[in-house]
């Protein structure tokens, strides 16, 4: 399987949270599947750790790349294919960081590792 992790999904398993489900840390144990990241979630992380909502996420907002690279995760950058689709996207969802997933998953045929069921305004293929 091709996973793209939200950026929840993401933050979860470098911190080894009790909510990531069993089928995402099986799924991501599991050496067969392709695990990929957004750029927009370096956005999203940096966002809401400046802003306090999301402390927990520091280094992973503040060293990106690195930790990234450390994980082994290859870092999905937004294209303009990617921004165009996820403006055109129909749905009422208009979290910006959510669009550009969910735009990525579907060009780049990616399954979106997440527990968010929003993402169902999109059509989106996803996990949990």
């Amino acid at each position: 399987m091709r996973l793209l992790l939200d950026t929840h999904t993401l933050a979860w398993w470098l911190l080894d949270h009790p909510r990531l489900s069993a089928t995402i840390r099986n799924l991501l144990k599991d050496t067969d599947n392709a695990v990929f990241v957004s750029a927009v979630s370096a956005l999203e992380a940096a966002t809401k750790f400046r802003l306090g909502k999301w402390p927990e996420v520091g280094p992973m907002a503040t060293a990106f790349d690195e930790v990234m690279r450390d994980q082994d995760l290859p870092i999905i950058l937004i294209a303009a294919r990617h921004a165009a689709r996820a403006g055109l996207m129909d749905g009422a969802h208009r979290d910006p960081f959510d669009r550009i997933l969910a735009a990525q998953a579907e060009i780049e045929d990616l399954v979106l590792a997440t527990n968010d069921p929003r993402f169902t305004d999109f059509g989106t293929k996803t996990v949990w």
